[in-house]
């Protein structure tokens, strides 16, 4: 691990994870189930996929731009899936625009980028990644795994790719925060508890902010889920992009209060 990164931010380091495993709700589990075995035919490609991703350039969403700010503003990237690309809502009522809303209100001038793709896994954010951290980013929150989870895809496989993913952002001198998520019941317990793992575990390991769900309070409650039952309505947005601000704002707040973070450092 980057030694200067090591001891950043250790009063707000890592939010204990729950003592119980967090299970999907039965609501969310079955439409996931749906979800999951109407995805066999991507299962089918992706290997094919992962491959044109290691000679291919990645997919960048129309709202990110990857020069550096037009303004100089040092930058807050979510790295994610279609739960950050806001699949279904306005651009402005995905969460991450909601958090550059509070980043704003509390006087934290960031620009937060919504590097979110729908349909990635973790294999296709590790390879974007490069092109997610152009510019000066100070915070990149990873939110990937969901679609790890519903194509059955190996636990440790997802391990891997979010280990490189936290590794190669701290030797950049970034801050990371890690949102968990968990496994649907279709490919049994052992599956669910291996996939929940990864996330704690990795969070104890490389000292990161946490956060152990990243649909606390609103995977399986009905009027905060679209009609899919998988992606939030905008008051579900709401309250993940508050699960997400618990965590990131006392980060916020140290990264702008420290010596790169003041006028003309």
């Amino acid at each position: 691990m980057n030694r200067r990164m090591k001891g950043r931010h250790r009063n707000i380091e890592v939010m204990p994870a729950p003592s119980r495993f967090l299970v999907w709700p039965i609501a969310a589990a079955l439409a996931l189930s749906a979800v999951a075995c109407g995805s066999r035919a991507d299962d089918r490609e992706d290997a094919r996929t992962r491959a044109r991703l290691t000679t291919a350039a990645p997919p960048q969403p129309a709202s990110i731009a990857a020069a550096p700010s037009a303004d100089g503003r040092p930058r807050v990237v979510v790295l994610g899936d279609s739960l950050t690309a806001g699949l279904g809502l306005p651009i402005a009522a995905a969460y991450p625009s909601l958090l550059q809303q509070r980043l704003k209100a509390d006087g934290l001038d960031f620009e937060v980028v919504n590097a979110g793709v729908s349909g990635d896994t973790s294999a296709g954010g590790l390879a974007r990644l490069d092109w997610a951290l152009q510019g000066d980013v100070r915070v990149l929150i990873v939110a990937l795994g969901g679609n790890d989870a519903l194509r059955g895809l190996p636990a440790e496989q997802l391990q891997r790719n979010l280990s490189e993913i936290i590794e190669r952002a701290q030797a950049k001198g970034v801050a990371v925060i890690l949102a968990g998520m968990e496994a649907p019941p279709n490919y049994g317990r052992d599956y669910i508890v291996a996939f929940h793992k990864v996330y704690p575990t990795l969070a104890k390991q490389y000292h990161l902010a946490f956060v152990p769900f990243l649909l606390q309070g609103v995977a399986g409650t009905e009027g905060l889920n679209q009609r899919d039952g998988i992606h939030p309505t905008a008051e579900g947005a709401r309250i993940v992009a508050d699960n997400v601000w618990a965590v990131l704002k006392p980060i916020a707040e140290a990264e702008a209060s420290s010596p790169r973070g003041r006028p003309g450092s």
